[in-house]
């Protein structure tokens, strides 16, 4: 079980705060965005970091919403949140490790780990790497799916005649692999299998060990290896959107809860779980998006990136591992990704090996913002990574050249973010004010 004591006792101490009346001023901003009727927000965390200390940090609102099971209860700085994609930054972190310890290279063909040919059969002369997973330029794609039970072998996805190759909608015939860049969820879920082939266990004991619990973090990718009473901080995540069915939004509606409704039924595993063999089916701990974390551990992950991979006194990973990792490796020139499509709006311009890089760009097209400029204005230009998924809306971003950064986490979103365009990015306007006020409030502020 993970000792929920640890977080207590491994907290770094807060540099240099805000006074008490700046503070208080953010407070007050970040409380009246989430009660802003156009998109009110159950629950809020966030971080401010200026040059590598802790600034601000704050838990606002309601990790369970009141109900007749009972009252509301707050979120607190042990309150856990399913992370969504801001979980692929972590789980680069792990991958890291293990190219670190030469256990994994970023640039092996991944079928000599997983122990079969793996080739994209649209272009079988082209090996498939660790840095293509972490890229996401793979010509993987969730078209088929990005996640499967325990007794599925991906083998049995992937390579033609398979059980679930189907049609083969996993792979793209667009452009051979470390080509074209598009945002795929199945590349964490094959990166896990092949990080669990080069650590011999299971992703998320894997993680456990690499990451997790030298840092004395209680994150973890799979909650029924929690204790019970740390379950109990895990935030449920909402949205004014039926859960099933039509799934239509009702901004008037009740709140309706999309994930983690353990109040309702505690945490299980999956049907043959104690009979998977780690190295075959990496996706089922959910390596893209389920990772459960407090926006307190993002810090404490964001300040080791930013201390060249220290964890205080612990190294976490080495300086040169740390660089390479926020390299960029992929950006954007045109035709070699789908990070600049309507879907996208600009959002995708560049990345690194498992993080995106803000590169602070922002334009208008078809009268929309579009973008992936985090503040107004502009100004910040980071690495790092954005989550939404059932409702849970994350950003981690931070400045390697400044030490700069910032986090917030929200748990539920009460109206279409499609109908609340941002002003300068590809963002709804509410994540737009969330990262503006942490901007001006707390980091470029004198």
């Amino acid at each position: 079980m993970l000792a929920s004591s640890l977080l207590l006792a491994a907290a770094p101490s807060t540099g240099a705060p805000l006074s008490e009346e700046r503070a208080a001023a953010l407070t007050r901003q970040l409380e009246e965005i989430m009660r802003d009727p156009a998109m009110p927000l159950p629950g809020l965390a966030v971080v401010a970091i200026r040059h590598g200390e802790i600034v601000y940090s704050r838990e606002l609102g309601s990790k369970r919403l009141a109900s007749a099971r009972g009252p509301a209860r707050p979120v607190d700085a042990r309150t856990m949140f399913r992370v969504a994609s801001v979980s692929k930054l972590v789980t680069a972190i792990g991958a890291m490790k293990l190219v670190e310890q030469g256990r994994l290279a970023l640039d092996a063909d991944i079928g000599d780990y997983l122990g079969y040919p793996l080739r994209n059969p649209h272009f079988p002369q082209q090996p498939i790497t660790l840095r293509m997973l972490l890229t996401h330029t793979s010509s993987l794609r969730d078209d088929a799916g990005f996640k499967w039970d325990p007794a599925v072998d991906l083998r049995e996805v992937l390579v033609p005649g398979g059980r679930y190759y189907g049609k083969g909608l996993a792979w793209s015939a667009k452009a051979p692999p470390g080509a074209y860049f598009d945002y795929v969820n199945f590349n964490s879920g094959l990166l896990a299998t092949v990080m669990e082939r080069a650590g011999g266990e299971r992703f998320d004991r894997l993680m456990r060990r690499l990451v997790f619990d030298p840092m004395g973090l209680k994150a973890g990718f799979y909650l029924a290896d929690f204790a019970p009473a740390d379950v109990d901080d895990v935030a449920t995540l909402y949205r004014k959107r039926e859960k099933d069915g039509a799934e239509r939004w009702d901004p008037d509606g009740p709140w309706i809860a999309q994930a983690d409704d353990f109040d309702t039924a505690p945490p299980a595993a999956p049907p043959g779980l104690d009979r998977y063999v780690a190295g075959a089916n990496g996706t089922l701990f959910g390596p893209q998006g389920s990772l459960r974390i407090s926006a307190g551990e993002l810090a404490r992950i964001m300040l080791m990136l930013m201390h060249g991979g220290r964890d205080g006194k612990q190294r976490i990973l080495a300086p040169e591992t740390v660089a390479t990792m926020l390299s960029r490796q992929w950006t954007f020139a045109g035709a070699n990704g789908s990070g600049d499509s309507d879907h996208f709006r600009g959002l995708y311009r560049a990345w690194g090996l498992g993080n995106q890089h803000f590169l602070d760009l922002s334009e208008v097209r078809d009268g929309r913002a579009a973008g992936d400029r985090l503040v107004e204005g502009g100004g910040f230009k980071g690495v790092g990574h954005l989550g939404w998924s059932w409702g849970l809306n994350a950003l981690f971003a931070f400045d390697p050249a400044t030490n700069n950064g910032m986090i917030y986490v929200s748990s539920g979103v009460g109206a279409d973010p499609e109908r609340q365009p941002g002003r300068f990015s590809s963002e709804a306007r509410f994540q737009e004010h969330i990262t503006d006020a942490l901007w001006r409030g707390a980091i470029a502020a004198p």
